[in-house]
């Protein structure tokens, strides 16, 4: 396929925007990748590695590491933001600092704000200066950077308010290894990249607490019922949370070691307590500040979210996580298709 060169800024060094770095390098563009501390930069531009985050990896050369700022984003007219949720406005407000050439957004992260109970679109435009923002577009998908940086085949979504952008950026990141669809349905992406990290913790507690297959496989179930019940609410698309961004994302982020919340949530069931999981993992934990947004959601659209109250509790309450499992399981009985039900019935209401 014959493609356009661009110059594409990563605004954030970790695992995940490393590897979106390599994708965008393998398919020719100019890659400038931004990272905070220095030393791993020097790393990146003279070893071609990023060890701490992407251990036994080579780095393409076409990928440059700037720790300023303002030197990585000269001339840039579309960034890909990396960054923790928790980190996304202070890193916008710098960008805003330092450039102003009206830009498009592609945002890789999965979370929602707590308190604001913002979906990370939402945080940019909030944060972005109308004449500087082009459009927002969302990368989401069941992808784990070590796979995508082995260039395993990965397979994700772009979706934006704007298509043409999200097209554009399909383009840029398609390739023989990394398949990219497009989708409309920005609040059912958004919603369920973020949501499925907290089932991920439980399933990870349920794990470490030796429940087997049988506990897990009901929780990613369940989970998904919870997840679509809250983003129809929301707004969403039904079918969105059968696709890659809802059942495809749950799936590999309940199921496999490489992902940070089964394995904080996997220690927590285990017996440690949450500062002593999250200091051993020495990354973020996306699904942690979620969890409290999604309760907060939950109550703000009185949508029933029984796994999520219990994980919130387990975080927050310091409840046992086997009494709080235990307590799950003993819940009232009820027909498995009520949420199926309940999602039709309000969508037919609307008129839908």
């Amino acid at each position: 396929m014959e493609r356009t060169t661009d110059k594409v800024a990563v605004i954030g060094a970790g695992s995940w925007g490393t590897a979106l770095a390599m994708v965008l390098a393998d398919n020719g563009h100019e890659v400038r990748l931004w990272g905070h501390n220095p030393e791993q930069i020097e790393e990146i531009n003279e070893r071609h590695t990023n060890k701490k985050y992407l251990p036994g990896i080579t780095l393409p050369e076409a990928i440059k590491g700037f720790s300023s700022l303002r030197e990585a984003m000269s001339d840039i007219e579309l960034i890909i933001l990396a960054v923790p949720t928790k980190a996304i406005r202070d890193v916008l407000r710098k960008i805003v600092d330092v450039h102003n050439r009206p830009m498009t957004i592609v945002h890789v992260g999965k979370g929602i704000e707590p308190d604001t109970l913002l979906r990370i679109s939402e945080m940019i435009e909030e944060e972005m200066p109308a004449h500087l923002l082009n459009a927002v577009v969302v990368l989401s998908g069941p992808s784990h950077a070590e796979e995508v940086s082995l260039r395993h085949p990965t397979t994700v979504t772009a979706s934006s308010k704007n298509m043409d952008a999200a097209e554009r950026v399909q383009d840029l990141f398609i390739n023989h290894n990394f398949r990219v669809y497009t989708n409309a349905d920005l609040v059912g992406v958004e919603i369920g990249g973020a949501l499925k990290n907290i089932i991920a913790l439980a399933a990870g507690i349920s794990d470490g607490l030796g429940y087997g297959d049988n506990a897990k496989a009901a929780l990613i179930t369940r989970g998904l019922a919870e997840i679509a019940r809250l983003g129809v609410k929301m707004g969403a698309s039904p079918l969105t949370f059968s696709g890659l961004t809802g059942i495809g994302d749950l799936i590999v982020t309940c199921t496999s070691v490489h992902s940070r919340n089964w394995r904080a949530g996997n220690m927590l069931g285990k017996g440690q307590k949450l500062d002593e999981v999250l200091n051993n993992m020495g990354m973020v934990v996306e699904g942690v500040r979620t969890t409290k947004a999604a309760y907060q959601l939950a109550s703000k659209y009185d949508v029933k979210m029984p796994i999520t109250q219990v994980l919130y509790d387990i975080l927050f309450n310091n409840v046992d996580p086997k009494n709080a499992v235990d307590d799950l399981m003993t819940r009232r009985r009820t027909h498995e298709m009520e949420d199926l039900a309940n999602i039709l019935d309000d969508r037919i209401i609307d008129g839908e």
